[in-house]
């Protein structure tokens, strides 16, 4: 399991982050200022850091290099949105910048992005009898290999990588489909029950009412 650290002298904010990343599968930490933040990088060990700016004793600026010497890479997680203030951090060797108010599905997925680039990820994912390798593409169920189509493979990733967050059927299309697919969100249904069909999954994949579907690991 990953391990994240949560910089943010804002308590609501850190509980709603972690709430979203644990919900994802991750192992997470909180600090809330930066002196505490430096100490976490020996006592969480984290694979990957969200450092707000304006943090009390040390900003996020002053600690970044701590983390990223211990190699342990880092995305500033703030609301400092001039343009100056985003080259300064990416200058410092951040992996990222992303500026408050976001999406949770954008932190994920950036979290992602970053552990990749930083060989922190991991490309087999594994939930009961099911065994997926993304890296080979391929799928096993009872260690027996299962054949998927292409199509069918975006959106089991998509639905992995967003793991117990309720994602809309037009979130899914666009996701696993792309931005300049023109069919509508009955194909979307479609390959849900071929996936709960090969997979074994219909309590897996969950239906959301009115709204669309959520891989649900316990």
């Amino acid at each position: 399991m990953r391990k994240i650290l949560i910089v943010d002298d804002e308590e609501r904010i850190r509980e709603l982050i972690r709430m979203n990343l644990e919900l994802a599968g991750y192992e997470c930490d909180e600090a809330e200022d930066g002196e505490a933040a430096v100490l976490k990088i020996k006592e969480f060990n984290p694979d990957l850091a969200l450092l707000d700016i304006m943090l009390p004793k040390k900003n996020g600026y002053e600690i970044a290099e701590d983390f990223i010497k211990a190699d342990v890479p880092v995305i500033f997680l703030t609301a400092k949105d001039s343009v100056a203030d985003k080259v300064k951090g990416l200058k410092l060797g951040a992996e990222d910048y992303i500026v408050k108010p976001f999406e949770s599905m954008e932190l994920l997925a950036r979290i992602e992005v970053a552990l990749r680039r930083k060989g922190k990820d991991t490309e087999v994912f594994e939930y009961k009898n099911v065994k997926i390798d993304f890296s080979t593409r391929e799928v096993f169920v009872n260690n027996n290999h299962v054949e998927m189509t292409a199509q069918e493979l975006s959106l089991l990733e998509v639905l992995v990588k967003n793991k117990n967050l309720a994602l809309s059927r037009e979130k899914l299309l666009e996701s696993a489909w792309g931005y300049d697919y023109f069919g509508d969100t009955r194909t979307v249904d479609m390959h849900i029950q071929r996936l709960r069909k090969k997979l074994d999954w219909d309590d897996v994949i969950v239906t959301v009412f009115k709204y669309g579907y959520r891989l649900e690991i316990k």
